[in-house]
This record gives structure tokens, C-alpha cells and sequence, in this order.
């Protein structure tokens, strides 16, 4: 019997996009987390029939989890941060804030 290959192209792609959305807020929590998931569903499926996946690519998996799951930390902590500072400081604080750094931006 030939043993199966665990693909885990689709989890890094999702874990680095959710890294890249992390500068939104924090909203790359949503794709590192389904990241997360596919590789947590995938390893599962593991656990039931070890003997049919090939052990290269099991491990493979267990570090694509491992990454989707550090991204899925930053992205919640960045969330949380952003939370509290709009909770803190105010939406329209933040907002004349980001104006002046833009306006100094342009004037350079």
C-alpha cells in the first residue's frame, strides 16, 4: 500500500497571509486560525491511521501547524493590543493621529 502525502501548501499560504493581515488590526487572526485548523484536522486524521501517511510529511504537517499556530498568537495579541488602544485612547484620537503622520509624510 502506497503511503499518502500530507500537502501543506495550503497551510503556510494562509498562515503567511494571516501574518501579512496582521498590520490590519489584527484580522489575520481569521486565516491563521483556519491555517491552524486544516493542519489540526489533517494531523487527526493522522492519529487514526498512522501507517497510511508518509512520515516525511507528518512532520512536515506538525510544523506547518507549529507556525500557523505562532501567527495565530501575534495575530490575537495585535488584536487584543488594538482593542484596548482604540478602548483607551479613542477611534477618532487614533484616526487625527494617523492624519498628522500622513500630512508629515507629505510635506517631507
Amino acid at each position: 500500500m502506497e503511503q499518502q502525502k500530507l500537502n501543506t501548501t495550503l497551510v503556510y499560504v494562509l498562515a503567511i497571509f494571516g501574518l501579512l493581515c496582521c498590520c490590519f488590526g489584527g484580522l489575520g487572526f481569521i486565516l491563521s486560525g483556519i491555517a491552524f485548523y486544516i493542519a489540526h484536522s489533517k494531523l487527526k486524521s493522522v492519529e487514526d491511521a498512522p501507517e497510511n501517511f508518509d512520515p516525511s510529511s507528518v512532520k512536515a504537517m506538525q510544523t506547518a501547524k507549529i507556525v500557523a499556530m505562532v501567527i495565530l498568537i501575534i495575530n490575537i495579541l495585535y488584536l487584543v493590543m488594538t482593542i484596548y488602544r482604540i478602548a483607551t485612547v479613542g477611534w477618532d484620537e487614533i484616526m487625527s493621529q494617523s492624519q498628522e503622520i500622513m500630512e508629515q509624510m507629505q510635506n517631507q
